[in-house]
């Protein structure tokens, strides 16, 4: 008979609950019973593909976006309202915990989803937070806060190859001021984008994504640069407005659509010789597992894009460039020019690996 076992990832946009997604299906093809506890947009995704799982409501932390490009300052503002939400989302967290007796705990960057006396893993690839270069302390008083709750966990499972030089995080998983071997697994991607047998047959496509109001700024951007794309090959825009699910076409190489549901989403990402897009971790994950070349326009303000699109840029991996001074006819010419990860990253043989080592021996 199959294990109980709790899912919990947070709901800040998407990634965390795609990036669950290939470890919820192993656990259910293993013949495990999957309870998922999140909320929000990330919980209706999941329960559109897992529904096979049973599904609980707990509610996120506040959101520290901003209009601003001066995220960090919004977020060191919400920082007494997140410990308040963490010590709520514990309280709820044991009461279901203590409810449904689960064998192992999964939780995604949800700091109070855990048990002394269960198995309980955090998943994450941040183990410091990113701050403008004048903010330093911080990212030392980051890394210490995220050490004190991480010891409250058996393992914590980083979505990152362990290698110190050559990897996706750059500072934000390595180079730690604590480092600490015992507990922290290097697990590589864990991606839901799959490779497919189709033709790179799209030259270009676009990605507009994230929290507002920045997604409608990118898209103003992007779609005031129409007569640059229309003298590009075929190109293919998605505007990520769930609400919106038709299709225009501005030119006859360009098709603009509203929402691109997950599996055409992956089917146009394993078409393009090369994809536009934020640099949110997950979107990296999914281009490193498909082998493609990008441009990263990172969200402004959300610090840890800001880096990731810097590390980038410096490592010659990809060409990043703010969405304030993106030229698309130029920015694409020049990230075609660019290596796109080195290695081999492959998500199937991650997941073997992490089961065997780390989840196996609790579920035998």
């Amino acid at each position: 008979m199959g294990k109980k076992i709790l899912v919990s990832p947070l709901s800040w946009g998407l990634g965390h609950a795609t990036r669950d997604l290939p470890i919820i299906r192993r656990f259910l093809a293993d013949g495990h019973q999957v309870t998922i506890a999140s909320s929000g947009r990330a919980l209706e995704l999941l329960k559109h593909e897992v529904p096979q799982c049973k599904f609980e409501v707990l509610e996120d932390y506040p959101l520290p976006y901003t209009a601003s490009r001066w995220f960090i300052l919004k977020f060191g503002a919400t920082i007494p309202r997140m410990v308040r939400a963490i010590f709520r989302e514990r309280a709820a967290a044991k009461k279901l915990i203590e409810r449904e007796k689960f064998d192992l705990i999964l939780s995604d960057n949800r700091f109070g989803v855990r048990d002394k006396a269960i198995p309980s893993f955090f998943i994450s690839h941040q183990l410091r937070f990113a701050t403008p270069w004048f903010l330093w302390p911080f990212e030392l008083l980051g890394e210490a806060f995220n050490r004190l709750y991480h010891r409250k966990f058996n393992r914590v499972i980083i979505t990152d190859v362990a290698d110190e030089c050559h990897n996706l995080t750059g500072k934000l998983a390595h180079h730690m001021y604590w480092p600490s071997a015992k507990r922290y697994y290097y697990a590589g991607i864990i991606s839901s984008t799959r490779k497919m047998d189709l033709p790179e047959d799209l030259d270009l496509f676009i990605t507009i994504s994230g929290p507002e109001p920045q997604r409608t700024e990118f898209e103003r951007i992007v779609i005031g640069q129409m007569a640059a794309l229309k003298k590009m090959g075929r190109v293919v825009i998605t505007l990520g407005k769930p609400e919106q699910l038709d299709c225009v076409r501005p030119a006859p190489n360009i098709e603009v659509y509203g929402f691109l549901k997950r599996q055409q989403q992956q089917e146009m990402m394993n078409r393009a010789k090369l994809i536009v897009s934020r640099s949110g971790y997950t979107t990296v994950m999914e281009i490193a597992e498909l082998g493609k070349k990008a441009l990263f326009t990172p969200t402004p303000g959300q610090t840890e894009q800001v880096y990731l699109s810097e590390f980038y840029e410096q490592t010659r991996q990809f060409h990043s460039v703010s969405q304030y001074t993106l030229d698309l006819a130029r920015d694409v010419e020049i990230a075609r020019t660019f290596t796109g990860f080195t290695g081999q990253h492959d998500t199937d043989a991650n997941l073997d690996r992490l089961f065997a080592e780390v989840f196996d021996p609790f579920l035998k």
